[in-house]
């Protein structure tokens, strides 16, 4: 949730003003149990390998046990919504990304509000995005890959993550500003690749 800038300043000028021994004593007191992380991704995927790599970690820092579960389906709305039906205290946390905290709220009538019911803890990764093709795309940078395309339209392929994933969403936005005009095709994982169709 956007908060008007006075208010942000107001509320960090009260933070600021607290005893620092109210903020050790709080700092202290969490957490007393363990605290479980939801992926919504298949187990041994990307983001999934990412949080049980980032729990590990925080079990060590923290001293407690952090259970990774991986709960998919329904484009990660699954996931998302059990732990927005948690109570919100920092035991039940969400690894998200672009799919589940964009996509699918731009996309899907969902149970939860993803602005109200959720507060970002902490950017674990970024995913840059890069545009590559085979040898046999007489293209030697981005200008004239944009020249070939336009004059080739549709004898390019992309490769997406699905529908609606980082790449697609990207593929498109890319034909939309240069004029372009090329094929996607969804694979099983979220990496993609182009390749010049025959």
């Amino acid at each position: 949730m956007k908060r008007p800038r006075r208010q942000f300043l107001h509320l960090t000028a009260g933070a600021v003003a607290l005893p620092a021994v109210s903020r050790v004593a709080w700092a202290q007191t969490y957490p007393v149990r363990p605290i479980t992380v939801i992926s919504r991704f298949p187990a041994g995927g990307l983001l999934d390998t990412l949080a049980r790599v980032i729990g590990g970690r925080m079990r060590g820092a923290l001293g407690q046990p952090v259970i990774v579960e991986s709960v998919t389906g329904a484009g990660g709305t699954l996931g998302v919504s059990r732990v927005a039906r948690a109570a919100p205290n920092g035991y039940t946390l969400v690894i998200g990304n672009f799919s589940t905290h964009v996509v699918n709220g731009a996309t899907y009538t969902l149970q939860y509000d993803l602005l109200k019911d959720f507060e970002p803890v902490a950017l674990l990764a970024s995913n840059p995005q890069l545009i590559i093709s085979r040898n046999a795309v007489p293209a030697r940078d981005l200008k004239e890959l944009i020249a070939w395309l336009k004059a080739n339209p549709d004898k390019m392929s992309a490769g997406t993550g699905g529908a609606g994933a980082v790449s697609h969403v990207a593929g498109v936005f890319f034909q939309k500003e240069t004029g372009t005009s090329f094929q996607f095709v969804p694979g099983r994982s979220p990496g993609c690749g182009a390749h010049r169709r025959e």
